[in-house]
């Protein structure tokens, strides 16, 4: 065993030495050679002897293939063809003279060494073990069987930034760089590099691609292999493998061809955009341009739809492809890709079985490997010892899995290299679904245990002596494998099942070293090194904890030492940055590190994608007793703990902790004394001991100081906050520096500081003024400006003028106390070129533009003034919402002043004022009351003007004062007319351009006045403003409507207060909430109620119900049996969720949906309605609520019930008949719901009286079914029902058994299973009675095979011929004969009674007469007997009868576009017919004569020729003879439908479908035509859709819609027939002209929708070819002549412009002509016509002949002679102008013939 095969994957076997001869690829076939083998050769144990002990003959392969033994020994010879034993029988003499040769320098070479020789006979031996007669060898996929070109179906494991990790079978890792998923993806990627580069680098990431959002772990993809590569790295000891994979659709489904993609295969497809209903797919076929289809529908639950970006891959199965073969359909739903049953049945190629694909495969034999089989017969794919269950579950394959049996499997790889095509499968069952295996518990096996986990008891469950052990590690259902180089530390001499140390039921303890979940097994080690590994991964190891190590390398670079490498572990290194050596900075650190030195360090981060360890062997760190600083969950103001500054920044430094923690050390905080550059008293990888000041975790920021807390004790904390901006205090001077005093304050002992320019008011003078102070003096009269409680830091000023201001109240210190036009005390902060900035007290800073300073200091530098520069402004204007504020210069105020007068001087005069005390617009001013004149009315406010040149509004809210006196609650302002006068009061400005609510003084040319009418405003009194300020919850008010919107109303209760309104708080009348548009219009009055207001955000909640109505519902209130109005929420098939508040709601069960179960369908519901539901219970400690939406709860109680409501036990008794709802449907029986938490079970037993062979198909989930309560056990809560007919049913037949038959009976029944020597048939209406019908019993000449006459499922009617009530045994005859005369005799020996009782229950027509028997007996006799004879009246009766019945067959409607006659009345006429030829056979007959049986046999096959077919077993002849006969399948289906049998006609629709062959395009589009009619007829939109669906796969889509309109237009459907015309133009306009002009004649003639036909035109005519138009539009202006809305004149019109354009297209003018020369038409215009186009030049003289011709046929049936004789002259003068025109022409080439 060489060390290579050790570190091979679990499974793995050693390569082939020699290449295979042609008969090992293929199983279950053999030689000729094979008939000669001895009886020996059937003792398979003496097969390896004699292969061992000659281990260099030369003839081994013929000797295998001689001894080869049969797969199948029984039952016949080869199955090879001549031509295959032949190339067997070449290709082994190939091999022989190969080998012979190969033995001859073998024995030249005879001097190496015996070992080499025993090696080739162990290999020789163990290739001989490792494939049997298939030839197929049982192969791992291992690294080396890994190549280019590999297809291998993976799951993902982790996901990376710039790759996906791939788990492979047997523990193979595949990755992916983000490069090789799709083209599309590289797109994105490029394009947003390219938008990085114009961007900072903060930025990036942020709407970078992420592959987490693309992809998910358990995600199985099917991958191509671009590369395997080994790795060798300074520190690992082998090399690393790493296989490179793609995900590329033109890589991943390589092989693939457009003819190989069948229903059920799969494919790997990208996303390349998403539409309304799926996503486009990219296959990345070669061959074609075959695209895929995924509709949302059918995305599964656990893709996310924000995954499907364009440009990702994902595995997909596709379900089917379209009629013309350019796009397939294709689905990620789990429940279809993982149904192992899916399977490409209909694969013509072994292509089509790609890894991912379900494959049925044929066991052709089992080995100690694995299982080896066949798929399509020729196809070789293995199960290996990990993928068949054999190693990790040590099942035994060959009870489990029988030779020639067929099982399923999923294809998990290929092997490219193999020399026939041969594929790897999996039978595990994870694989086999497609899902990840979960261990017991429903946990990830990685959950329950995690990797680096130590196992104290892992018992060996199978033992490999050439891979490892298989091993139990406490966790059911998940394996665990130990490789053979993993069992102990060394090499192993042996593993042995039964001896040794690892023999099978041996406990060791071990180590999870890796998992996966392809696999599904864990991998563990039992080496004593691995056990006593601090860490396996970097994963384990601990950020903050104290790890030890030993120095690997000293990193060395121009510097000297950048760092170390630390190893932790085997294969774990970390690094150690140079900052990070030691606490001081290291000059030579060469001299103190070595390699191999041990050291103690500290990590201080792991990074799990760049796998790197980051440690420290700072001293401080590494002995420091704090608790590490990992992330913002730990950090706690005011802890103190350890950093490292990283680096040094003017304003600060950057503190860097444990993990990617890091803080910021502000320059303020790092000392108790100044210090001016930071960089001077700290470096980079100083150790600092921080505080944490505060710390924001989400917008990830954090703040440490190096203050000492406790030196800022109690009492300063109590001074600092006590301290006000703007106080004058005293302070000492404790340090003096260049640019700032530091001083403290005599009362606090605070700390503060004095900048330079606050020691004077003249910034000239500030210096001096430094110069004068000296350290411990004492300075009065200073300001506070600023202080910051968290930094403790306090700024001052000695300004005079600023402690004026403080004295006289002028300094401004917050900005609550900002009003326009106060005059403020500041200093000028800054200046710029337009505008300079003045600061106040507490950093409240203003802005005073250029325009706002008086003109002679505008053009001044810096406009007059200095940096510190004391000012006094005025405020101008506010802007709260922004904390802005502008300041003007108090002389400047003056100037404008002035200028404002002069400009309101020049608009003083107001022209023809309302009321006439007003002469200008100085008299107007916030609270006037004046007059106004209405202007116009609308339904939200009143426009009115004061003058000619003034305008206002009045708003519906400030009109009145309370609800009563609105007179018209919907239109409140109707009674207001135009120029009534009306008193206002003047509120403000309103802006017309943002509708917003401004001041008087914000008047501009955009603006009008906002006034108020309300009476109480028009009195001298102030009014009060309303405001969202003053707004109280539960507060009335009038509201009016402002805005519709689907779900709420928009509310104004004042000109700038707005509130809303949601859909449940609008009315207590849920009626009125379906249409709020009409219900409530724009303009209407609401009494409303304020339920939450917010001034901050601007929101105002408010509610229109009454304050006794469940406003603000919660738990708390809720009480039982209460109607509620509820918005829908979401719906499904089982419930509908329904939100009756912002903080309750609940589900509406299909149970209490209705009082009728049969109306309980959750599809009539929509999403957002609202609906009335009452309480039925309450769970107010779970917060869970049972609503009900029954009529007789929510209307009226006294409503008819159908189906009780069902709300506890104890209204069910035993007995009662409910019907319920399926909650589940399990092993053990159906569980129904029958209303709220009662649930009945139904026993297996007691579902039905007939066998159900496969019960759970019956059943489904929501299904309604009906049963008798057969018991109850109120102590435990049981209830048990029965859906038994026999049980439920007060009038139930009992079903018919062996007891009841009798011999000679006839009985219909179905044909249950059909065989070569015969069928199988179950009697209808029975319970499970069946038996045989020989084939020599079904016709009267002999049947060779009966599967050619039946099928599985057929109705026949049949006789009993041999009863054995004993064994249950019937024999039955299908022979016409037997229904002749069997019959007659049953109808004469029998009683009715008997009758009766024998055939009650099979038959539903009940009693034909006795007399008509016996008639159509002797009729039958009478037929017998005259053959051959010369009686002529009775060959004229059979005539007549036949053409009786052919006249009446005719009658049946042929098959036109909306199907055929589904009344049966045709069939009714052929049955009539049939009963008058009997009646008058039997009146022929005076006296019966006597009943003989027929001596000879006579086919009564051409009875049904004479008569038709008149019941389903003639139907079922009929169509053995024409399968392709579509009226007779149409007639057929009528036949079903005449006698109610909706189920049995489908079953006939199914089977013309699919009989009718593919070239009879016209039959089977007839059978598909039928069957949609069918199902619009009598199904639902889902059968109908389905079965179209289905029908344009396989027929010419155009016909079949346009045959699907014609039927809804025959079914009186018309929105369902718009909505295919729509599709048909959408899908087919562009090529077809027939489907715009059939949907537009259908609009004019059927419709009366003429302008939505004209429509038409525009859109047809730009989505047409040129070539298509004029047909088009001719047929268009047709339709305005002759459809019921005709427009002659736009008809005339469109011809026009036609003709304009084609003048020389006569037959535009005939068709004009057709339409003009009608009865009563003006003969004028007729004429008008035929002159007309006399003059089109160029007319041709065929052309005109022909309509001079018609125009004097014309002028004789309507002129007169004068007319005719003008035609005349008008015909002589063309001909004339014509010659002359030509004898010009002749004169004019003669002439350039001269020349």
């Amino acid at each position: 065993m060489s060390s290579l095969k050790r570190k091979d994957a679990p499974g793995a076997s050693s390569a082939p030495k020699a290449s295979k001869s042609h008969s090992e690829s293929r199983p279950s076939k053999r030689s000729k050679s094979d008939k000669t083998s001895t009886k020996n050769d059937t003792k398979p144990a003496k097969a390896p002897k004699s292969s061992e002990s000659k281990p260099t003959t030369s003839v081994p392969t013929v000797t295998r293939l001689k001894e080869e033994e049969p797969l199948f020994p029984r039952g016949g010879g080869s199955v090879l063809s001549p031509l295959e034993h032949k190339q067997i029988s070449i290709q082994a003499k190939q091999d022989v003279l190969f080998e012979q040769e190969s033995g001859q320098d073998a024995k030249k070479a005879d001097g190496t060494s015996k070992k080499r020789k025993v090696r080739a006979s162990k290999d020789k031996k163990s290739s001989t073990t490792h494939h049997g007669e298939d030839g197929a060898k049982v192969e791992s996929l291992n690294y080396k069987r890994l190549v280019k070109g590999s297809l291998v179906l993976g799951q993902v494991a982790e996901i990376n930034p710039l790759d996906i990790a791939l788990a492979l079978p047997n523990n193979l890792v595949g990755h992916i760089p983000i490069t090789a998923i799709s083209d599309t993806l590289n797109e994105r990627i490029a394009a947003e590099a390219g938008d990085d580069d114009d961007e900072d680098n903060e930025d990036d990431g942020d709407d970078g691609l992420d592959l987490k959002k693309l992809f998910h772990v358990g995600q199985y993809l099917r991958a191509y292999v671009t590369s395997t590569i080994e790795e060798s790295t300074a520190t690992a000891t082998k090399p690393r493998r790493h296989i490179e994979m793609s995900l590329r659709p033109e890589h991943a489904n390589t092989g693939l061809a457009s003819q190989d993609i069948v229903a059920n295969s799969t494919v790997m497809a990208t996303v390349t955009s998403a539409e309304a209903h799926g996503f486009v797919m990219e296959l990345g076929l070669s061959d074609s341009n075959l695209r895929g289809f995924l509709p949302r529908k059918e995305l599964a639950e656990e893709i996310p739809e924000s995954q499907m970006q364009p440009g990702n891959v994902v595995l997909c199965l596709v379900t089917g492809k379209s009629a013309n073969g350019k796009v397939a359909q294709l689905t990620t739903i789990q429940s279809k890709i993982g149904k192992i049953q899916n399977i490409a049945s209909e694969a013509t190629t072994i292509n089509t079985f790609l890894p991912g694909s379900a494959v049925e495969m044929m066991v052709s034999e089992i080995t100690k490997r694995g299982i080896v089989g066949k798929v399509m017969g020729s196809l070789d794919v293995t199960a290996d010892l990990i993928h068949s269950g054999l190693g990790p579950e040590a099942l035994d394959l060959e009870s489990k899995y029988k030779v020639g049996k067929k099982i399923k499997a999923r294809v998990i790889c290929n092997f490219p290299t193999a020399k026939d095509p041969k594929l790897g499968v999996s039978v595990l069952d994870h694989l086999i679904s497609l899902q990840s295996k979960l261990a017991a518990s429903s946990k990830l096996p990685t959950e329950t245990l995690p990797i680096s986990s130590v196992v104290e008891q892992c018992t060996v469950t199978k033992v490999d002596p050439e891979i490892g052990l298989f091993v139990d590690v406490g966790v059911e259902g998940v394996p665990g494998f130990v490789h053979i180089s993993r069992v102990k530390d060394g090499k192993i001499d042996m593993l042995s099942e039964t001896t040794g140390p690892f023999k099978t039921g041996s406990v060791h303890r071990g180590r999870v070293v890796g998992y996966n979940a392809v696999d599904g097994m864990f991998h563990l080690s039992f080496e004593k090194s691995v056990l006593e590994q601090p860490f396996l991964r970097i994963e384990d190891i601990p950020v903050g904890e104290v790890v030890t190590g030993e120095i690997e390398k000293l990193k060395i670079n121009q510097e000297g030492v950048s760092g170390l490498l630390v190893k932790l572990a085997e294969g774990i290194v970390g690094l150690v940055p140079e900052i990070h050596l030691a606490d001081v900075r290291l000059q030579h650190p060469e001299k103190k590190f070595r390699e191999g030195l041990k050291v103690k360090a500290r990590v201080l981060s792991t990074d799990l994608v760049k796998r790197q360890v980051k440690l420290t062997l700072k001293k401080t760190l590494v002995n420091s007793e704090a608790v590490p600083l990992k992330s913002f969950d730990e950090v706690v103001v005011g802890m103190q703990v350890p950093g490292t500054i990283i680096k040094v920044f003017s304003n600060g430094a950057i503190v860097q902790f444990y993990g990617s923690l890091r803080g910021f050390l502000p320059v303020s905080e790092m000392s108790e004394a100044y210090i001016k550059d930071p960089k001077e008293h700290f470096r980079a990888g100083q150790v600092v001991s921080v505080h944490v000041l505060n710390f924001d975790a989400e917008a990830q920021k954090l703040f440490v100081s190096c203050k000492d807390p406790s030196a800022f004790g109690l009492d300063k904390q109590n001074a600092l906050k006590k301290l006000k901006l703007g106080a004058a205090v005293s302070a000492k001077v404790v340090q003096k520096t260049e640019d700032d005093v530091f001083v403290e304050l005599v009362d606090g002992s605070l700390k503060a500081m004095l900048s330079v320019g606050h020691l004077a008011d003249r910034p000239s003078k500030c210096q001096s003024a430094l110069k004068h102070i000296r350290v411990g003096q004492t300075l009065h009269d200073l300001v506070v400006l600023d202080k910051n409680e968290g930094r403790r830091f306090i700024a001052l000023s000695k300004k005079p003028s600023l402690a004026k201001a403080s004295e006289d109240d002028r300094l401004l210190t917050s900005f609550e106390e900002v009003k326009v036009g106060q005059l403020r005390q500041g200093f000028v902060r800054n200046i710029t070129v337009t505008a300079a900035f003045v600061q106040f007290c507490g950093q409240i800073t203003a802005l005073l533009p250029k325009s706002k300073l008086p003109r002679e200091d505008q053009n001044k530098p810096g406009f007059g003034l200095e940096k510190f520069q004391p000012i006094l402004v005025k405020i101008d204007s506010i802007d709260k919402e922004h904390g802005r504020i502008v300041v003007a210069s108090p002389s400047f105020e003056g100037q404008n002043h002035t200028k404002a007068n002069d400009s309101s001087t020049a608009a003083t005069k107001v022209e023809n004022p309302v009321d006439e005390t007003i002469s200008s617009t100085d008299d107007l001013f916030v609270g006037k009351i004046t007059k106004a004149k209405i202007v116009s009315v609308k339904s939200t406010q009143l426009n009115v003007k004061l003058a000619d040149n003034i305008q206002g509004r009045v708003d519906v809210s400030q009109v009145f004062d309370s609800w009563d006196k609105i007179p018209n609650p919907k239109a409140p302002l109707s009674h207001f007319r135009v120029n009534n006068t009306i008193t206002v009061r003047l509120l403000g400005i309103h802006d017309a351009r943002n509708h917003r609510f401004l001041p008087i003084s914000h008047r501009s040319s955009h603006s009008v006045l906002e006034l108020s009418a309300k009476p109480s405003d028009t009195k001298k009194d102030s009014p009060k403003t309303l405001s969202l300020d003053t707004l109280e919850p539960g507060s009335t008010h009038l509201g009016f409507v402002n805005n519709v919107q689907k779900n709420s109303l928009w509310v104004s209760l004042s000109p700038n207060v707005r509130g809303k309104i949601s859909t449940l708080e609008i009315s207590d009348d849920v009626s009125q909430l379906e249409d709020l548009v009409s219900n409530f219009p724009v303009g209407s009055a609401l009494r409303v109620r304020v339920l939450a207001v917010n001034p901050a955000e601007g929101r105002l909640d408010l509610s229109a119900r009454s304050s006794g109505s469940s406003t603000n519902l919660t738990w708390e209130n809720m009480k039982q049996n209460t109607v509620l109005p509820g918005r829908i929420t979401k719906i499904n098939e089982r419930q509908i969720m329904v939100q009756l508040s912002d903080v309750v709601s609940g589900p509406v069960h299909l149970v209490d949906i209705s009082d009728d179960y049969d109306e309980a369908n959750t599809t009539t519901f929509s999403k957002n309605d609202v609906i009335r539901v009452s309480v039925v219970d309450v769970d107010k400690s779970n917060k869970k609520v049972r609503l009900s939406s029954r009529p007789s709860r929510v209307l009226n109680s006294s409503l008819p019930v159908k189906d009780r409501e069902v709300t506890n036990l104890s209204q069910i008794n035993a007995g009662d008949v409910v019907r319920g709802f399926v909650k589940n449907v399990s092993d053990k029986g159906v569980f129904v719901g029958l209303g709220g938490d009662v649930t009945a079970m139904v026993r297996i037993s007691d579902l039905s009286d007939r066998f159900l062979k496969d019960w759970k198909d019956e059943y489904q989930i929501d299904q309604l079914l009906k049963g008798r309560i057969i018991s109850v056990d109120p102590t435990v809560g049981h209830i048990q029902m029965s859906l038994k007919p026999s049980v439920v049913d007060k009038d139930f037949v009992p079903l018919v058994n062996y007891h009841d038959l009798r011999e000679g009976q006839i009985v219909t029944g179905k044909i249950r299973k059909v065989e070569e020597f015969g069928a199988f048939i179950l009697v209808d209406g029975s319970a499970n009675v069946s038996g045989l019908c020989h084939r020599s019993e079904m016709a009267e000449k002999r049947v060779e095979d009966a599967r050619k006459l039946f099928s599985e499922g057929d109705a026949v009617k049949a006789i009993i011929l041999k009863l054995d009530k004993q064994k249950r045994r019937i024999n039955f005859g299908l022979k016409p004969s037997y229904f002749e005369d069997d019959d007659s005799e049953m109808n004469v020996d029998n009683s009715d009674e008997d009758e009766d009782d024998a055939g009650a229950a099979l038959f539903d027509d009940e009693d034909e007469s006795d007399e008509d028997e016996d008639d159509e007996m002797d009729d039958d006799g009478s037929a017998i007997l005259i053959t051959g004879t010369d009686n002529d009246l009775d060959v004229v009766s059979e005539d007549e009868d036949t053409k009786m019945v052919d006249k009446a067959a005719d009658n049946i409607d042929a098959l036109d576009a909306g199907g055929f006659d589904w009344t049966g009345n045709a069939l009714d006429e052929v049955d009539a017919a049939d009963e008058n030829a009997d009646g008058d056979a039997g009146t022929a007959q005076d006296k019966k004569k006597k009943r003989r049986k027929p001596q000879i046999e006579v086919d009564r096959s051409g009875d049904l020729d004479a008569f038709g077919p008149r019941t389903a077993v003639d139907y079922e002849q009929l169509l053995n003879r024409q399968p392709n006969s579509s009226a007779l399948w149409i007639e057929y289906m009528a036949f079903q439908m005449q006698v109610s049998e909706l189920a049995k006609a489908r079953e006939v629709a199914e089977r013309a479908v699919t009989t009718i062959s593919s070239s009879e395009e016209t039959e089977k589009l007839n059978a598909w035509i039928a069957y949609l009619n069918l199902e619009v007829r009598f199904g639902n939109e889902d059968t109908v859709e389905e079965i179209f669906r289905r029908s344009c796969q396989v027929n010419d889509q155009q016909e079949v819609y346009q045959r699907l309109a014609s039927i809804y237009i025959q079914e009186d459907k018309t929105k369902k027939a718009d909505d295919v015309f729509q599709a048909l133009v959408k899908k087919f306009g562009a090529t077809s002209p027939d489907v715009w002009y059939n949907y537009a004649h259908w609009l004019h003639a059927v419709q009366n929708q003429p302008e939505r036909a004209r429509a038409l035109l525009p859109r047809a005519t730009q989505a047409l070819p040129d070539h298509a138009r004029l047909l088009l539009m001719t047929k268009f202006a047709a339709l305005e002549f002759n459809s019921p809305h005709k427009n002659p004149e736009l008809g005339r019109t469109m011809f026009e412009g036609l003709l304009s354009t084609f003048p020389k297209r006569f037959d535009l003018w005939h068709q004009l002509l057709d339409h003009e020369d009608v009865a009563g038409a003006d003969k004028g215009a007729v004429r008008d016509v035929f002159e007309r186009a006399t003059k089109v030049r160029g007319l041709k003289a065929r052309a005109a002949k022909k309509w001079f011709k018609r125009w004097a046929d014309w002028e004789e049936a309507n002129g007169d002679a004068k007319s005719r004789e003008r035609v005349s002259a008008k015909a002589a003068e063309w001909v004339r102008a014509k010659a002359e025109t030509k004898a010009s022409k002749d004169d004019e080439d003669e002439d350039s013939d001269d020349e």
